[in-house]
């Protein structure tokens, strides 16, 4: 009798959805980061522009996340934590 090798329990087949689990781990952070950022200019009262809540919900560098966390802390209008860029 012949084994039948199913893909879903080949190695590449793990492989794979490992790598999809890491990036969907990945994102989840940057999503996370995002919130954070958006939650600390609510907090702080300040109106946030559409445009730049796009622009920080779309971001997926979590250093860039973390800096503009950092400053958001301190600025007077949420479109400052571009100001450096």
């Amino acid at each position: 009798m012949t084994a039948i090798q199913y893909f879903w329990r080949h190695p590449l087949a793990e492989q794979v959805r490992e790598e999809g689990r890491e990036q969907g781990r990945e994102e989840g952070r940057a999503e996370a980061k995002a919130e954070m950022v958006l939650h600390i200019l609510e907090w702080r009262e300040l109106p946030v522009p559409d445009a730049v809540r796009e622009r920080i919900q779309s971001c997926t560098d979590l250093n860039q996340l973390e800096t503009w966390a950092q400053r958001a802390m301190h600025v007077k209008e949420p479109a400052e934590l571009f100001a450096t860029e």
